[in-house]
């Protein structure tokens, strides 16, 4: 089959070393970062925060988070472009789901008048929430959405990336307190460009089961 989107899906693969003196240009990180908040999430939801680590500086904080296991992705933190963490919120409100509202009603999305009607869906939320207020297994699946929204739009700009759940949430919970205020990081995705000579994934033939084994038309 040839088409856009299969040409994107057949050349992304998971880069395994990267090229520290390749950076992604601010042109694509601003493709990025809007592919990353058109992501879709149930009800519109939006729990996430999406925290973009590029200096130097930060990139030691993230590096450190390494000290206690996952060592085999440490590498990618200071030879890769960027890092994104994406983090989700584990007691998504009726507050938090205000702002949303409030934005479709400032964009003409929904009229200012219905504002209490459009809390209607909020019932998703409760249907996914704990006594104690926990809805973090319904908002951290959110993320993925963007998080594989964002893995394409990559691919798109000829971009590499490596998906990492080895992260230690706790560390990156202490070290990046201040940027996540109380949100989950539990995934992080690196991007910037495979380094040619050592990146052994690059070469390796694409594997997936057949499409008969995965997919039934009933």
């Amino acid at each position: 089959m040839t088409h856009p989107v299969i040409t994107d899906l057949e050349a992304r693969y998971t880069a395994k070393k990267y090229d520290a003196t390749k950076r992604v240009s601010a042109e694509d990180l601003a493709v990025i970062y809007q592919a990353m908040r058109l992501s879709p999430s149930s009800i519109n939801s939006q729990p996430w925060k999406f925290i973009v680590i590029e200096s130097e500086q930060a990139k030691q904080r993230m590096h450190d988070t390494f000290a206690n296991k996952f060592q085999f992705n440490q590498p990618h933190i200071k030879a890769a472009s960027h890092i994104i963490l994406f983090a989700y919120n584990p007691k998504y409100s009726r507050a938090d789901y205000a702002k949303v509202i409030d934005t479709d009603i400032k964009n003409g999305r929904t009229p200012a008048e219905n504002r209490e009607q459009a809390f209607g869906a909020y019932a998703f939320v409760d249907l996914n929430t704990d006594e104690s207020g926990n809805n973090g297994t319904w908002s951290k699946a959110q993320t993925y959405l963007a998080l594989g929204n964002t893995m394409h739009a990559v691919a798109r700009l000829g971009i590499d990336s490596t998906p990492m759940e080895g992260v230690d949430s706790e560390l990156i919970s202490e070290l990046f307190a201040d940027e996540l205020d109380g949100y989950i990081c539990e995934v992080a995705l690196v991007i910037g460009y495979h380094e040619t000579q050592t990146d052994y994934n690059a070469k390796l033939p694409k594997s997936r089961l057949n499409q008969e084994q995965i997919i039934q038309v009933i």
